[in-house]
Order: C-alpha cells, then sequence, then structure tokens
C-alpha cells in the first residue's frame, strides 16, 4: 500500500462549500482506498492505495466529490513520502524567516512548462517572492491574504491547478 495526501482546494475557505472532516472522510470511501483520515479542516485528506499513478487518484476522487458535493473541487494528489522532499526542497531554508513574514507552499497539479517557469518572477519585490521547485511554488510573503501571488495567479500564469498551505500545516501533515 501507498500512502497519499489529497489536498483540496478551496474547502472550508472563509465560510465557503463548508464540509465536515468526517463527511470529507465518508466520501474518500472509494474501491482500493484504506485508512483514510483527515487533518484540520482545510481539506487535507491520507489514504492508503494500492494505485501508483497520481492523475488517476486526482481524477478519480475528483469525480467522487463532484458527485457527493455537488461541485467541483481541485485536488492535488502527493505520495506522503514526497512531503519530506518538499520541506527538504524550500529555497528559503538558509533565509531567517522575520516576525512579518511566512512561508507557504503551493502545490501544482503537474510539473510546469519550463516556457513558463519564470512567469511569476515579474511579481517578485522587496516584500515577496515565490520561487518554483519541481511541482510546488515556495511564497515567502508577509500577508497571504493579501499576497501578489494568489492561486488564481498562479494557475493562469502557470496553466495549471493549485492548492496552497502554510509551511506550519505541512510540517505538521509530514509528520503524522
Amino acid at each position: 500500500m501507498i500512502r497519499y495526501v489529497a489536498f483540496l482546494d478551496g474547502i472550508n475557505v472563509s465560510g465557503r462549500e463548508v464540509v465536515s472532516m468526517e463527511e470529507l472522510a465518508d466520501h474518500f470511501v472509494l474501491p482500493g482506498f484504506n485508512n483514510i483520515s483527515t487533518f484540520i479542516q482545510s481539506g487535507n485528506v491520507l489514504f492508503e492505495t494500492e494505485e501508483t499513478e497520481e492523475t488517476v487518484l486526482q481524477q478519480q476522487i475528483e469525480k467522487q466529490l463532484k458527485e457527493k458535493l455537488g461541485y467541483e473541487v481541485v485536488v492535488i494528489v502527493r505520495r506522503f513520502d514526497e512531503l519530506h522532499n518538499v520541506i527538504r526542497n524550500n529555497p528559503y531554508e538558509d533565509l531567517k524567516l522575520s516576525d512579518n513574514r511566512s512561508l507557504y507552499v503551493t502545490f501544482l497539479s503537474a510539473m510546469p512548462p519550463y516556457a513558463v517557469r519564470g512567469a511569476l518572477g515579474v511579481y517578485s519585490n522587496d516584500a515577496e517572492d515565490a520561487r518554483i521547485v519541481r511541482k510546488e511554488v515556495y511564497i515567502l510573503t508577509a500577508n497571504y491574504g493579501q499576497t501578489c501571488f494568489p492561486n488564481s495567479l498562479i494557475e493562469k500564469k502557470l496553466g495549471l491547478s493549485a492548492t496552497t498551505r502554510n509551511w506550519a500545516t505541512l510540517n505538521k501533515i509530514a509528520e503524522l
């Protein structure tokens, strides 16, 4: 069995598309899925399966959630062991985070094409920066709620689906 994490975009954000974690876990009861659990209210679901293709899992979960919830939910799937690489690949590791800046990781649905990998650089400034490493965008910002790197911009510029988690949440999930 392979352990995975499904990161759902837009679940329980600002009081919209509210789904209890118990209900969400029930929606992950699919053939071949085992040991299903959720972590905090932002749509993080851990599960095990023998399926090896993340794209197949993503499509299967998105279809199930559309049927159960009645609306589309973007799902980004990562192997659980990949989370440790995401943490190790932090391009800001040597940068001491000031009290007024925090780190976020945006998970992308696929590796961005080489031609668009520089598309976010023009938005970086003294207060905010974003760097693409493999299938993630690391965002350093003082206020993610007002960042110049929201999911909508990242999705538009890179042509991929995306969902973001703060650094503390990502590290807690990796410890589960």
